[in-house]
């Protein structure tokens, strides 16, 4: 658990463009495996956090994977 000073109940950090967007993602380089999703969350300001939602119902962060827009 944290606290950061730009989320609260009514704020939010503002997003950037990646927000709603379709993505391809792959894990540890390996691009003879990917798989597609959507960008739940970009950060454009602290704590700059990219989340990803996969089609196949797993969530994962921008650090656990490698990713570009469709």
């Amino acid at each position: 658990m944290g606290v950061k000073a730009n989320i609260s109940a009514t704020e939010f950090p503002k997003q950037g463009a990646l927000l709603g967007k379709r993505v391809l993602v792959c894990f540890h380089h390996d691009t003879s495996r990917i798989t597609e999703g959507v960008v739940l969350r970009d950060d454009a300001e602290a704590p700059s956090r990219t989340i990803i939602h996969l089609d196949d119902g797993r969530v994962v962060l921008d650090t656990e994977c490698q990713f570009q827009p469709l």
